[in-house]
């Protein structure tokens, strides 16, 4: 099967999303693993996201492209609906650090048993998306491993 090409395939570097899910998920573990809320406000550039902030996006999005995947698996004629990452990330402000890390962990485990659970027939599933066009679930899983990577990178130098 040859990889789809989401914005995001690069940061798998060829590998299979089913095994950096798992790696990534137990990074951002390890990573914010007691760190406090001073930590949790710090920014990876000057102007962008707290490393709250995008842990909060990374669980919005779990939730999101999780659902997406779902319902094209579900729903015959499924067309996904866009959403504006930077409208979503005030919805959940109050949420603490270390509970924006629950969120995600919790959701992002969730979706990759669900992911690790499809046949290739269900990963080939199509559906639609205003903006991307024909899409399947396996364009989903490919997008949501290397978003994972993508943002673990944003993250790791906030360690120190």
């Amino acid at each position: 099967m040859t990889a789809p090409q989401t914005p995001y395939t690069k940061y798998l570097a060829g590998r299979d999303p089913l095994a950096v899910m798992p790696e990534s998920i137990d990074a951002i573990a390890r990573l914010t693993k007691g760190w406090n809320a001073e930590q949790f406000e710090r920014c990876y550039a000057p102007g962008k996201w707290s490393a709250r902030q995008v842990l909060i996006h990374l669980a919005q999005c779990e939730l999101a492209l999780g659902s997406r995947a779902r319902m094209a698996l579900s729903t015959p004629g499924f067309v996904a609906q866009p959403f504006d990452q930077d409208l979503w990330i005030p919805f959940d402000a109050k949420l603490g650090g270390r509970e924006a890390v629950d969120a995600l962990l919790a959701t992002a485990r969730m979706n990759l048993s669900f992911f690790a659970g499809l046949s290739p027939a269900q990963r080939a599933t199509a559906f639609a998306h205003p903006e991307y066009g024909q899409l399947t679930v396996d364009w989903v899983l490919y997008q949501m491993a290397g978003h994972h990577v993508h943002h673990l990178r944003q993250l790791e130098p906030l360690q120190d």
